[in-house]
């Protein structure tokens, strides 16, 4: 399944080293699906973001995504894509940045032609350059974000509760990231959504957090704060928490967290694995 992670390191901007596959897989276990994209983004100390994203047609291009990348900044995000819905090409290619965010989605939205009505509605077509349902539901976070005087918990609560009274949906899990701030939600409980905050006085060792997709590593943040999001816990740390579904989580400039519900109970149209096509249902499936 596509994999997301979230780094929001506080108002200083540190370096952190990133690889969005840990290592090429082997021909042991290339048996697992294939990575349809990978991407990193991070807001610098200009306040300004950086991606860097590609498609992956084949395996060949493992290269590109297993290479070192050093990148500096206060918030950080990284997917690797498993496509549900979008050809492998760059425009489908997560995360994607509107409006001075950045946003990287895992999950299943359906019904994207009332979604498409909506957002012509509200006059944001012009934000969707691909055919995913990810960054049709960006351009429907960015727009409620402006009806709701740039606040993104407001425009995020209407948002998704707009998706999940009128559409399919399996999953809506989500980061959005901003130079100061950071948002995640996990909802329903198809998929999981982890959360783990280091105290970096000292007592905790650099960061290297690892899985076989997304690779992280910080020396600086052995004595700085900071807060991780996950699809899964990356080391063995006991303080990684599973948010619950529809919990909303807000790491604000200054590493205070807060969460609250969101969402509750499950959405009106909720999907199945059996729901979905076989070949969607192989992009939710959970792999090493």
């Amino acid at each position: 399944m596509c994999r997301l992670f979230g780094l929001h390191a506080g108002e200083t901007p540190v370096k952190a080293t990133f690889w969005l596959l840990d290592a090429p897989d082997s021909l042991a276990v290339q048996s697992h699906r294939n990575p349809d994209g990978t991407g990193i983004g991070a807001f610098g100390a200009d306040g300004l973001p950086t991606v860097d994203k590609q498609p992956m047609a084949a395996w060949d291009d493992a290269e590109f995504a297993s290479a070192a990348r050093e990148l500096t900044g206060t918030t950080f995000v990284a997917h690797v894509r498993h496509a549900s819905t979008g050809a492998c090409i760059p425009a489908n290619t997560h995360p994607f940045e509107q409006a001075g965010r950045l946003f990287a989605h895992n999950g299943v939205i359906e019904g994207l032609e009332i979604l498409d009505e909506r957002l012509v509605e509200l006059d944001v077509t012009d934000l969707v350059h691909g055919d995913t349902d990810s960054e049709r539901m960006f351009a429907l976070i960015t727009a409620e974000v402006s009806r709701h005087g740039g606040d993104v918990r407001a425009g995020v609560a209407a948002a998704m509760e707009w998706i999940a009274a009128r559409l399919p949906l399996y999953s809506v899990n989500f980061v959005l990231t901003t130079a100061t701030d950071l948002w995640a939600l996990r909802y329903p409980e198809a998929n999981q959504l982890w959360v783990l905050e280091r105290a970096g006085d000292g007592t905790d060792w650099p960061l290297d957090a690892r899985t076989r997709r997304i690779h992280a590593r910080s020396d600086a943040l052995a004595h700085r704060p900071s807060v991780l999001v996950a699809s899964e816990p990356m080391d063995t740390d006991q303080r990684w928490r599973l948010l619950h579904s529809g919990e909303l989580l807000h790491v604000a400039a200054n590493l205070a967290v807060d969460t609250d519900t969101l969402l509750a109970g499950q959405p009106a149209h909720p999907l199945s694995r059996d729901d979905l096509t076989s070949e969607v249902a192989r992009s939710q499936q959970p792999t090493p």
